[in-house]
């Protein structure tokens, strides 16, 4: 398949760029399994899904990833720490009028900690801090909010751009399952009570997930590498949701990536799994786990555009996506959100 078969016309007034004041508030276009298609509120989900359905959610939390710095001759850098391996040491890219190259000192912040570059891996640069990580991107980062915001963090970032479930001992992403923020507390409860079960699964999202395909044939792209685990507790309800004819909803293209590369893993049927992840999931994918899948709406020519049609079709997504233009949906991060079911 070509990369231009995944794009659409998208004005730019229908980016959200600023989240809405309530988070279920979003809308929500339900894309069925026959490629029909219907419009409703996000929490109208109560009503669409049944008691003994299963939602999927990353439990992943972002990190203040992004640094501003100088280097040693006093020029601008910008820092994002892509993966954490010790208390010092990390994967990042690094924005600098042009490379650093290894034994290069670079300066974040007024107390000037400083951030050795050691040597690189694949597109990234390993760099050495000398205080640990976390500490220095509590003091001075901020969100590594989308670049089509185009603008800065802003104070409304820090509790939006964060699931409300996210679990603070898994802080390492760079972007947030976004499809998750249509959550609040209510909702959840809600869901509970009419007997919707949950579970988590983790994906520390990397900075990758905005990177743009550059290959014509989308089957020569290769995918970034991010971490993932799915648990035995959470492959077990995942089985016993299939087994018993309830859906597995996956909340987000994180957990749809983590449950199915657990199932790529483990032959084919979900089963608990720890390990870095470079599935690329695009039309003609065969879902070992996932029934329906809830989730924004995306750019075009996106790798994440081509996973949701793989579960649906690309003319299914493509019609879906046409009319959500026509009628104004929000795209992106901030936006609304699409209930996708596999297609018959």
């Amino acid at each position: 398949m070509q990369l231009s078969d995944f794009n659409f016309d998208l004005p730019d007034e229908l980016i959200a760029r600023y989240p809405l004041e309530t988070r279920s508030a979003s809308r929500l276009l339900h894309l069925k399994a026959d490629g029909q298609y219907q419009d409703h509120h996000f929490t109208d989900i109560l009503d669409i899904f049944e008691p003994g359905d299963l939602l999927v959610l990353n439990d992943t939390k972002v990190m203040k990833a992004r640094l501003k710095g100088k280097r040693a001759t006093g020029g601008a850098v910008e820092v994002l720490v892509e993966r954490i391996f010790d208390q010092t040491i990390a994967h990042c890219h690094i924005k600098a009028s042009n490379a650093p190259k290894a034994g290069a000192e670079l300066f974040i912040g007024p107390d000037e900690v400083k951030v050795t570059v050691t040597g690189r891996h694949e597109n990234l640069f390993v760099v050495e801090f000398s205080q640990p990580i976390l500490n220095v991107l509590d003091q001075y980062g901020q969100l590594p909010i989308p670049p089509y915001f185009n603008r800065e963090a802003e104070a409304i970032d820090t509790e939006r751009y964060q699931t409300v479930f996210n679990d603070p001992t898994k802080l390492a992403s760079v972007a947030a399952p976004t499809a998750s923020l249509h959550f609040d507390q209510d909702l959840l409860q809600k869901l509970e009570q009419k007997g919707v079960q949950k579970t988590f699964v983790t994906l520390h999202v990397g900075a990758g997930t905005f990177l743009p395909v550059r290959t014509t044939d989308i089957e020569n792209h290769i995918m970034h590498s991010e971490w993932c685990e799915v648990s035995e507790q959470a492959a077990q309800l995942i089985a016993e949701t299939k087994a018993r004819g309830n859906k597995v909803i996956a909340v987000g293209t994180t957990a749809t990536r983590a449950t199915e590369s657990a199932a790529q893993a483990c032959g084919g049927k979900i089963g608990a799994w720890t390990g870095d992840t470079q599935i690329f999931i695009y039309p003609g994918y065969q879902f070992c786990v996932v029934d329906r899948l809830i989730t924004n709406f995306h750019l075009p020519e996106s790798t994440l555009l081509m996973l949701v049609s793989a579960l649906s079709n690309r003319d299914n997504i493509l019609n879906a996506y046409h009319h959500a233009v026509a009628s104004k949906y929000r795209f992106f991060s901030y936006g609304d959100a699409m209930l996708i079911d596999k297609a018959l």
